[in-house]
């Protein structure tokens, strides 16, 4: 075996002491073994190469991956084929199947089950859409759906297959499933009734020696719903995250046995790095890349196998062209969905977007509008979830409002404190760095915080401060004209998400819930459109950026995405 046709373009580390060189001769009477694994993470429902919000193609989904396995397989036949989650929830074409037409097979099982994946990990959003249908969707698999830390409340023993051992050539190769413990924290309890998610370093610690020492693998390889909790390079906490949400580092550090992770839930295209000595990539989002990894092993003829080396490489999708038979076997649930979002429900007299962040803008303010009115509220928090939200003028239809709330969010309507909602908004506020003279807003975007936590009231007037310290910059926060004061109370409307303290925003614990709704915020907004006709193209302007220096409030803001 040789590997100078990987060596360009692949990370290649030993392992275990051992490693064959490229043109090194061989030691006598040694055998080799090589196991291909390629990996995909936080699908989302994508398929089609097609962006349904915009019309426009996309770089990714399963049919551009099918032709890139169908390629590897080619190769490697018996490649092995894991998913790190986030699978069945996450764009139009998921939705409109669960929440409007679930009687067919789950389109992504469909899609999985003809490109022969082998396992799947357990995402949080696997949870949105309730238990019924993600138990659907998972018996109609081919393949286990895995997680070695959700746990059964009734039994106390794993709800879903803890791992999965496959031989490749004699080769064990233990596939160990992770899932984010922060499913409590995002999601309504009735969608994970009976469930409880344990923290994943312990259960890591477990499984990982059971594999070892019972099952004898002769490889761990982590397909884990979580990533980075910090920056690799500078050690930063990433802002914005549950308790144990991502847990990657530091089950790499403590962990002994791990010899490759395939990370996932936080949407970066993580390039192959090595952390102690384990193997960690990671596959974007969306089916925008695919990654492969390769674990090399040999053995004397009457000894066990050594993984001698491994490497991997992330493979991006944009030039793979749709594997014709993956769009054909999903037309059907394609045009259902373009039918659905081409329905027109109401009019703007002009356009309008979401592009200038730094300012109050009239799309988030119609979401503002029916959260403050569906939940009899008196303030509403929300946040811009994308930068590249337009609608145009003339008729409006569901397409264009399903592109300004892209999630699967409930309506949830709190008693809170003045004190509550200006520690919220204080917190909201650390999306910015500090002021600097001749740096404009974009450049002081912090690293460390996504845009979709970069909340916005209404009902309230307000100025954030950016000369002032982070947690006293929120000025002249006023409720019908007059001051809030600390012990004010108000109803609240947020979604459920902000409410359970997704995104750092655990000022909200506790707090009377008065009002949930039974539907999603982005059904309400198409609702409301529709009984109103007209979308208010106008915005309130009831908060604005202050500084000690000049600033353009209208600067747009790349787009971000994650959860």
């Amino acid at each position: 075996m040789k590997l100078s046709k990987f060596l360009p373009s692949f990370l290649l580390v030993a392992a275990l002491g051992g490693f064959w060189t490229a043109g090194a001769a061989a030691p006598a009477g040694e055998q080799f073994g090589h196991v291909v694994i390629a990996s995909t993470t936080d699908l989302h429902g994508r398929i089609y190469p097609i962006d349904y919000f915009t019309e426009r193609p996309f770089g990714g989904g399963l049919a551009k991956i099918s032709t890139a396995v169908q390629a590897l397989r080619r190769e490697n036949p018996d490649l092995l084929l894991v998913d790190s989650g986030d699978t069945i929830e996450g764009n139009p074409l998921a939705y409109y199947h669960a929440m409007h037409d679930n009687g067919p097979i789950d389109p992504m099982m469909l899609v999985m089950n003809y490109l022969h994946y082998d396992s799947m990990t357990v995402g949080n959003h696997e949870f949105n859409y309730g238990l019924a249908v993600q138990s659907k969707a998972r018996g109609e698999a081919h393949f286990p759906w895995l997680s070695a830390n959700s746990y059964s409340l009734a039994t106390g023993k794993p709800a879903y297959l803890p791992y999965l051992i496959k031989v490749v050539k004699g080769i064990r190769i233990g596939i160990l499933g992770l899932t984010t413990p922060g499913i409590p924290y995002w999601e309504q309890p009735v969608n994970y009734q009976g469930l409880e998610f344990r923290d994943p370093l312990p259960e890591a610690k477990k499984w990982v020696a059971i594999l070892r020492q019972q099952e004898h693998v002769d490889a761990v390889v982590i397909a884990m719903h979580m990533g980075f909790e910090s920056n690799l390079a500078t050690g930063a906490v990433i802002l914005g995250n549950v308790p144990k949400e991502n847990r990657a580092l530091v089950i790499a550090r403590g962990v002994p046995g791990i010899d490759l992770i395939l990370m996932g839930h936080t949407h970066q295209d993580v390039e192959p790095t090595v952390v102690n000595g384990v193997l960690m990539v990671q596959a974007g989002r969306w089916g925008d890349h695919v990654v492969r990894a390769d674990l090399y092993f040999a053995r004397d003829p009457a000894g066990p196998w050594r993984l001698s080396a491994k490497g991997a490489r992330s493979l991006r999708m944009e030039e793979s062209a749709p594997d014709p038979a993956v769009l054909a076997m999903t037309k059907s649930y394609h045009e259902e969905t373009e039918r659905w979002l081409a329905r027109p429900v109401g009019t703007c007299d002009r356009d309008i977007s979401t592009a200038a962040v730094f300012a109050d803008s009239a799309l988030l303010d119609l979401i503002h509008r029916v959260q403050l009115e569906e939940g009899h509220a008196d303030v509403s928090l929300a946040a811009v979830f994308s930068s590249a939200t337009r609608v145009r003028a003339g008729p409006v239809t569901v397409r264009e409002l399903a592109s300004l709330y892209v999630y699967d969010n409930t309506l949830i309507v709190i008693q809170a404190t003045g004190a509550q909602l200006k520690r919220a908004l204080e917190h909201s506020a650390e999306f910015l760095l500090p002021y600097a003279p001749g740096k404009t807003l974009n450049q002081l975007v912090n690293p460390n915080m996504w845009l979709y936590n970069f909340d916005q009231a209404e009902g309230v007037s307000y100025e954030i401060d950016i000369g002032r310290p982070v947690g006293e910059r929120i000025r002249n926060l006023a409720f019908q004209g007059k001051p809030v004061e600390p012990g004010q109370v108000l109803k609240l409307a947020l979604n459920n998400y902000r409410f359970a303290g997704g995104g750092g925003y655990d000022m909200f614990q506790g707090c009377p819930v008065l009002f949930r709704s039974s539907i999603t915020l982005r059904d309400m907004v198409i609702a409301w459109v529709e009984r109103h006709h007209a979308i208010p193209s106008t915005a309130v302007g009831n908060w604005r950026i202050v500084a000690p220096g000049p600033l353009d409030t209208q600067v747009g803001f790349g787009s971000q995405d994650s959860e």
